[in-house]
């Protein structure tokens, strides 16, 4: 005779968090919802690696999905930079002892008590392999902008379906550090502002303000029109950024890892200038050259 199965413990469900190559100047290149997690993917639909994909660690949960209006942020200076940011509103905060003992006078100064739990909680809420250094903040997204919120005179980044979340958020860290305007980028072809990005930006993504466009060759248009020196960076360009005679305000446009900039792009710049390398290795990745090009840019600007 066979023995009816006991029914398994249900306090394994967790509770839903809930509100969060060559290219250009030598560049390179649901999970399902549960009734207990009832999320949707990041913003602008960034997945959760499945069984299918295999880049899941063995044994690791798929992690619930998020509401599009809530950003999901880990790591210990992606989330201090958010604390102290004016700009975010900041949900709910989870960590460890450790981890909140490290951040105790930014939250203390936003007036926010995080919950407490496990690194392996923490991990069971995020994509497999995420470092998050002990804790996850949960957030809106910073506040929508268009291309008038950029000033009269900036310096700002352009990126062209630069799609790789390394390479934007290590572009993002290095456009806080050199204190960019802005950062133009596309609503398409371009990863979620949270997540992955905002580690890899480490704060930066609380320093730089970001617009994002449905036709970037119009956006280039409209800051011609403002008067903004669009220049284009691309391992063919005919000149070197060093030689160029550069002007405020400009906007460096860099091209997607692997393709480099788009035939439009090309067109709606006023330069199309290189960076040269004495090496035997002629292209960068993007971020690196971002980099490289912004060092050239600000000496030249001085």
């Amino acid at each position: 005779m066979s023995r009816k199965r006991p029914d398994l413990p249900r306090d394994a469900r967790t509770s839903p968090v809930r509100p969060a190559a060559s290219g250009s100047a030598g560049t390179e290149a649901r999970p399902p919802r549960t009734a207990a997690a009832p999320w949707k993917s990041e913003r602008q639909g960034e997945r959760t690696p499945d069984a299918k994909g295999t880049s899941r660690s063995r044994g690791h949960k798929r992690a619930p999905t998020t509401p599009a209006d809530v950003a999901l942020l880990y790591g210990f200076h992606a989330v201090r930079e958010a604390l102290r940011s004016q700009h975010r509103q900041i949900l709910r905060v989870v960590a460890t002892d450790a981890a909140a003992e490290k951040l105790a006078p930014e939250l203390t100064a936003r007036q926010i008590t995080p919950q407490i739990i496990s690194n392996e909680a923490i991990s069971q809420r995020l994509p497999a392999d995420s470092v998050h250094q002990g804790v996850l903040m949960e957030a809106r997204h910073l506040p929508d902008l268009d291309l008038g919120d950029l000033p009269d005179e900036g310096l700002i980044l352009v990126l062209d379906q630069v799609t790789d979340p390394h390479n934007v958020g290590a572009i993002l860290r290095t456009a806080a550090a050199f204190k960019l305007d802005g950062i133009v980028t596309t609503e398409r072809h371009s990863p979620a502002i949270s997540g992955v990005l905002a580690k890899a930006a480490s704060g930066g993504l609380e320093h730089v303000p970001i617009v994002t466009v449905v036709n970037l060759a119009r956006a280039l248009e409209t800051l011609g029109k403002r008067g903004y020196l669009r220049v284009g960076l691309d391992s063919e360009g005919a000149r070197s950024l060093e030689d160029e005679v550069l002007t405020k305000p400009l906007a460096l446009v860099l091209g997607a890892e692997g393709k480099g900039l788009r035939r439009l792009s090309r067109e709606n710049c006023d330069v199309l200038a290189r960076i040269d390398m004495p090496g035997a290795i002629k292209s960068l990745n993007v971020s690196n050259a971002c980099a490289v090009a912004l060092t050239i840019v600000r000496l030249k600007l001085r």
